[in-house]
């Protein structure tokens, strides 16, 4: 079993950064992809951006954060990044870490998720 931690959330003002960080234990287990998710109250998780670490070297991002928000991997550290800037009161959710297993890769069912973490941005 994959475990995803986050850390980092908080509250800033509009225009202000935050970065998110994901450490990631595998046990073994082969991820195929990661990406980050994030849920407002009331409304429906959606994709925020994704990395695939398999080498592909090829990222997503949501088109309301493409230029803001920048996904990336530290192998070192086992850590799944997201630096986010420019920040605005849309982008005020819960945020999640998830990550695609190898097994997976046909389906691109995300296995595995973190507990989340807040974002808050105040106008």
């Amino acid at each position: 079993q994959v475990q995803l931690v986050e850390s980092g959330g908080g509250s800033v003002q509009t225009g202000g950064s935050l970065r998110l960080s994901c450490t990631f234990t595998t046990y073994g287990y082969t991820i195929y992809s990661m990406g980050w998710f994030r849920q407002a109250p009331g409304k429906q998780r959606e994709g925020v951006a994704r990395l695939y670490p398999s080498g592909l070297g090829s990222t997503w991002y949501l088109a309301s954060v493409e230029g803001r928000f920048t996904i990336s991997l530290d192998n070192a550290k086992n850590t799944l990044n997201l630096q986010m800037t420019s920040l605005k009161p849309d982008d005020t959710a819960m945020y999640y870490c998830a990550a695609v297993d190898i097994n997976d890769y046909h389906t691109g069912n995300w296995r595995y998720w973190g507990q989340g973490t807040q974002v808050t941005v105040a106008s």
